[in-house]
């Protein structure tokens, strides 16, 4: 179901803020999900800011006409980093509004207000609250090293895809073409190029170029001069110019037209651009990170993209791994959405069994880590501090069990019991660093047995109990495992026992 936004309209005029609330109610078709708060003056918006955070804030930069509206509209990114925050500007202030896209900020109204340009803005800045990453802080269970600029993952693919993402965010020119299917992403590993990068503290510019109509994204790509067109009253700065020494992001790159591909191609070569209707190039320095999840090879062969550009954008060709091919990182995920989905709303945190987990982990995930994440949101709402049982899932996880052959791991048809957690032995992890050789020798023999029963146990969680899956894991034939698992004692316990393998 989708999520209307929660707004706050901060306008000093009142006939401009009556008629500006019902105008964005009309865009979100009166639904009374979508919540606006009107503020009149600056108490009045920072009370309503003080005890509630909002999806969205349009901000009357001159608002309340106290000389103070530039550094609040500052104080407000920097203390509300996860609301949308939309700058009204005056007219004709062209160089208020290249300092506005300077602190950081891809949206801006003009005043006096146009209604079809707050509803392209409301809707994009919608667009963006929909798709934007939890903003909490990831849980403990989420360390540095899984952790990447927000992209969360611990396998060895995810590994070299933060240590490929850092090279390339240190070679500060060359174009990057992102590869992955839909969900996995790349608009993630954009930014943290970005973010890694000397072009850090300029903007990072995204542009979804399938979600903009042809005859609008010339324009939103390159702006316009005024008279350039029917209804081009004023000068537009286009996106290009917005990321000037900073990065701009063209995801889905495959659905460009063709005239605007050449149009591109001419800002890689050159490093310049001209605004529709002008007749002088503007020189600039950005760099394009550019995303699909189509083939752009296959497209170049049926003529469909330009072979130059593609060259040019494939610079550095960088491939995001889907979830099915890393599937050892569901559980860290889990955590991560669990906590940012409860913690953020209030809720009591959910815990999977083992039974469930096991579901989880069979899933194909054909949409991702984006699937992951909605259905993660879809269960905090539905489960608020309970403990999800396999009978608790949607379907479609169960189907997928049904295509797993009975084994006496406990999987799908098993008449015994699922893993839900197992015999812990008491020690903690190994410190080898922590070792007191000055104490004399140390026991080879068990320090090894510790650290291979640690292997085993951690394997045995990923895979939720499923021992054949849990040796593919540690690459041993699933034979050796039993034999291990047998010597060690080690057991998978009922469903009764202790809950430590499920995400608290």
């Amino acid at each position: 179901m989708q999520r209307f936004p929660t707004i706050v309209l901060a306008e000093s005029n009142r006939e401009d803020l009556e008629s500006t609330t019902k105008y964005i109610r009309t865009v979100f078709d009166n639904d009374p999900g979508c919540v606006i708060i009107q503020a009149g003056d600056e108490a009045a918006l920072l009370s309503c800011l003080k005890n509630k955070s909002y999806d969205i804030i349009v901000l009357n930069v001159e608002f309340p006409n106290s000389g103070r509206g530039l550094a609040l509209f500052e104080n407000l990114q920097r203390q509300h980093p996860c609301t949308v925050i939309i700058p009204v500007i005056p007219v004709g202030n062209d160089d208020l509004i290249k300092y506005i896209l300077q602190l950081g900020t891809s949206y801006y109204l003009r005043k006096p207000y146009n209604p079809a340009e707050i509803e392209f803005v409301l809707k994009r800045a919608h667009e963006k609250m929909l798709h934007a990453p939890p903003s909490p802080a990831p849980p403990s269970s989420c360390d540095e090293q899984s952790n990447f600029y927000g992209i969360i993952g611990k396998t060895p693919c995810m590994k070299r895809l933060f240590d490929l993402i850092t090279r390339i965010a240190e070679d500060d020119f060359s174009n990057v073409l992102i590869r992955g299917e839909s969900g996995t992403g790349k608009e993630l590993v954009a930014k943290a190029i970005h973010s890694h990068s000397k072009r850090r503290n300029h903007n990072f510019v995204p542009v979804n170029c399938a979600a903009i109509p042809d005859d609008l994204l010339e324009s939103e790509l390159f702006g316009h001069t005024k008279g350039a067109f029917t209804g081009a009253t004023q000068n537009k700065i286009g996106r290009i110019q917005y990321a000037d020494g900073g990065t701009l992001f063209l995801d889905e790159i495959g659905d460009m037209k063709g005239t605007l591909q050449a149009k591109l191609l001419r800002v890689l070569q050159e490093k310049e651009f001209e605004p529709v209707g002008a007749l002088k190039s503007i020189p600039v320095d950005t760099r394009i990170l550019a995303a699909t999840h189509c083939d752009l090879e296959q497209l170049v062969s049926e003529g469909r993209f330009r072979e130059d550009l593609y060259y040019r954008l494939s610079v550095i060709p960088l491939n995001v791994p889907p979830l099915k091919g890393r599937k050892e990182d569901i559980p860290l995920l889990l955590d991560y959405f669990i906590e940012a989905y409860t913690r953020k709303r209030g809720r009591d945190p959910i815990r999977f069994s083992g039974q469930a987990l096991t579901a989880l982990l069979h899933y194909e995930w054909r949409g991702n880590v984006r699937e992951l994440e909605n259905f993660v949101q879809h269960m905090c709402i539905l489960f608020s501090g309970k403990k999800i049982e396999r009978e608790d899932l949607p379907e479609k996880f169960l189907a997928a069990l049904a295509d797993i052959p009975e084994t006496e791991d406990g999987a799908a048809g098993s008449s015994q019991p699922a893993f839900d957690s197992l015999d812990l032995i008491a020690q903690g992890p190994i410190n080898i660093s922590g070792l007191q050789w000055d104490d004399g020798q140390i026991d080879f023999n068990k320090l090894i047995n510790d650290f291979e029963t640690q292997l085993i146990l951690q394997a045995l969680r990923v895979s939720g109990g499923n021992k054949k899956e849990a040796a593919r894991l540690l690459n041993l034939k699933r034979t050796t495992l039993l034999e291990k698992m047998k010597k060690k004692e080690l057991t998978v316990l009922p469903d009764d026992s202790s809950e430590n393998d499920a995400p608290q």
